[in-house]
């Protein structure tokens, strides 16, 4: 069944926020702590952009272990949008094409949209669905709240 509307506010949040006790889900699920190692299937660029990222992200706690798929399809969107934004940049946003004849033969040229725009835009829509889920944007990160443990109020202490 699909959900419609806005997303669920995180647990912590609603503890903090003073939501109401029979709106708090008090057995959510936690991810256990352990070494998070990006997959074996990113490529060298995609790798390049999970170490700029992903220690800062796991240091303040938003990475963690059961998001690596989501944050490594992230840094995957990411690469392939550096990819394309570099092609655009070399051969230009219009690109002549050959036209040919029935025969097979070139007729002529017609000038077009560079096809290394599609794969901008759809990488560029994939790293926006996925940089959203770790408040990789200024808006994304106004609607996050990490626990500042210095002061001994974070969620930790509230949900104990």
């Amino acid at each position: 069944m699909a959900t419609t509307g806005r997303p669920s506010k995180p647990t912590t949040l609603k503890v903090l926020h003073g939501d109401r006790k029979d709106r708090i889900n008090s057995d959510e699920p936690q991810p256990s702590a352990g070494e998070i190692v990006p997959p074996g299937w990113l490529g060298a660029e995609a790798l390049e952009v999970w170490e700029e990222y992903a220690p800062d992200l796991e240091a303040k706690r938003v990475l963690t272990a059961w998001d690596v798929e989501a944050f490594a399809n992230w840094c995957d969107a990411a690469a392939r949008r550096r990819d394309a934004a570099r092609h655009v940049e070399e051969e230009g946003a219009v690109v002549e094409s050959p036209v040919f004849n029935k025969n097979g033969d070139i007729s002529g040229y017609r000038r077009g949209k560079n096809p290394w725009l599609m794969a901008l835009d759809a990488a560029d829509a994939q790293a926006r669905a996925y940089g959203a889920r770790f408040g990789l944007t200024p808006s994304d990160r106004a609607g996050l709240k990490i626990p500042n443990e210095g002061n001994g109020k974070g969620a930790e202490r509230l949900l104990s």
